[in-house]
């Protein structure tokens, strides 16, 4: 029996003669004494290459959870698919036994029905491409669905296609055809439930978060205004918790996109342009052909040499992810921050001119046209990573006495839903929230508009109260009256 082993490796992959490159993490394996890519998941990959970060990195556990079962199991299962269901089986039940032992040695604990079929769906993907590209046999085939299973086909398609923002082309046709079809492993169904609360950042505690969490002390020397608070990851809160923007969206933020509000020159007005294909400056031009150049990805590498952030490696301090929001203006492509209540928009436009002379101060060099530059010595001057970001808030969380965690909002992702609560609260119509939040379903916002257990206990408890007040309920008469009969029924019985 020869053993696989097998790792990750980072890659670049030039396709042409340009300098221009793919990169990705991929996996080696060494198997018979050989070492080498696995060249089909890497094909695969670069078919893929446009995928997220978190795509790739999903696909990469799938396949390497695969391989790690494939090695313990090679003389076990007489066809794929019987191989395929036992590994499904695996991930759903884990491989250890009664008695806390597994004889394999892999010893994997059940995985969240969720996770473990986002995982086979992955790897069910790539099969079927092997299977078109280099005729393998398919692990998790497509057969017939009987009746029952194409009402459900049916039904589901349906749903999406009246969720979806162009489900109006849908073809009838093709979505009859298409449900006629299943996999030949039915993946467990995940329970349907509320999600247990909208994780939100506590209202109660943002200006203690952002006047005491971000204050910075200096037992030698009084600090100046300027220097006494970190008004950089003030202004990025700010952007979070009034604005509603996800936290890597701030981080694509120019400075030339926060200006004046031409209706109320105390208002900020800030624009958030996707990375690549937003409108840049009017302040270069292309050298080649002496005109403006029609998109950002062209200004960063003719002007700086860069990349959009969402463009590099996820493990880049540069990247900053990007999740393709519904913008505001089809033209310039970009999103239009909607301040709620408007106080932010106040509060931003004086914090974000004590962020600039801030940096005017630190004698920002212009290295790129970011907003937000770590002022670390190391890496003055340079984009302000994700990491530092998220490490920053979560110091000023724990400095006013929280602890940092999604189960009680405290991360950077419970400002945006915060905002959404807010909105929602406030009883503003579910069509403003939608693109106030830059949705492009409406049923997006529901994570972060449904009633938490806290609101909904609150509600009852006031109804509650009121039928104590001499209210009685509807049901009661008629559950007194159940009751009664049940007792005679036992009388007779006797």
């Amino acid at each position: 029996m020869s053993i696989i082993r097998h790792t990750r490796i980072k890659t670049r992959t030039y396709t042409d003669n340009t300098s221009r490159s793919i990169p990705l993490t991929t996996m080696i394996v060494e198997y018979n004494d050989k070492v080498q890519i696995l060249i089909p998941l890497y094909e695969y990959q670069l078919k893929k290459h446009m995928m997220s970060k978190s795509w790739h990195n999903k696909l990469l556990q799938a396949v390497n959870l695969l391989l790690d079962y494939m090695e313990v199991n090679q003389d076990c299962y007489s066809s794929p698919e019987e191989f395929f269901a036992s590994f499904a089986e695996a991930l759903y039940c884990g491989t250890i036994n009664e008695d806390g032992y597994d004889k394999s040695g892999l010893y994997w604990i059940p995985k969240k029905t969720d996770t473990a079929n986002r995982l086979l769906n992955q790897l069910s993907e790539f099969s079927d491409w092997l299977c078109n590209n280099y005729g393998s046999i398919q692990l998790n085939p497509w057969r017939d669905a009987n009746s029952y299973e194409q009402k459900l086909n049916w039904i589901a398609q349906i749903n999406k296609s009246q969720r979806s923002f162009l489900g109006h082309l849908d073809s009838t046709l093709n979505m009859s055809e298409t449900a006629r079809k299943v996999r030949n492993l039915i993946m467990r169904r995940n329970p349907v439930s509320a999600r247990g609360g909208t994780k939100a950042f506590p209202e109660d505690q943002i200006n203690m978060l952002l006047w005491e969490g971000f204050n910075k002390t200096n037992k030698k020397n009084n600090l100046s205004l300027l220097d006494s608070y970190n008004w950089r990851d003030i202004a990025i809160t700010i952007l979070m918790h009034g604005g509603g923007l996800r936290h890597s969206e701030v981080l694509h933020l120019w400075v030339q996109d926060v200006m004046d509000d031409p209706y109320d020159p105390n208002l900020a007005l800030v624009r958030i342009y996707h990375p690549s294909e937003g409108a840049p400056p009017k302040d270069f031009i292309d050298p080649l052909n002496g005109k403006p150049l029609n998109n950002r990805e062209a200004y960063l590498r003719l002007k700086y040499g860069l990349q959009s952030r969402n463009q590099y490696i996820s493990n880049n301090s540069r990247f900053a992810g990007w999740k393709d929001p519904k913008l505001d203006n089809e033209r310039e492509y970009y999103m239009h921050v909607y301040w709620f209540p408007q106080e932010w928009g106040y509060i931003f436009r004086k914090v974000w001119k004590m962020y600039l002379l801030k940096r005017m101060h630190e004698r920002i060099e212009e290295k790129h046209p970011f907003a937000f530059v770590s002022f670390y010595h190391k890496n003055k001057g340079e984009m302000l990573s994700m990491s530092a970001s998220r490490e920053s808030h979560a110091k000023a969380v724990e400095k006013i006495g929280l602890t940092v965690s999604k189960t009680s909002g405290t991360t950077e992702h419970g400002h945006r839903h915060a905002y959404g609560q807010r909105l929602s609260v406030s009883g503003i119509d579910r069509r403003i929230i939608q693109a106030a939040m830059h949705h492009k379903s409406a049923e997006s916002q529901n994570v972060y508009t449904e009633p938490t257990i806290i609101n909904v206990t609150n509600s009852l408890n006031k109804a509650t109260q009121a039928l104590e007040n001499g209210t009685k309920l509807p049901m009661e008469d008629d559950i007194d009256a159940f009751f009664n009969q049940e007792k005679k029924i036992k009388k007779r019985f006797i």
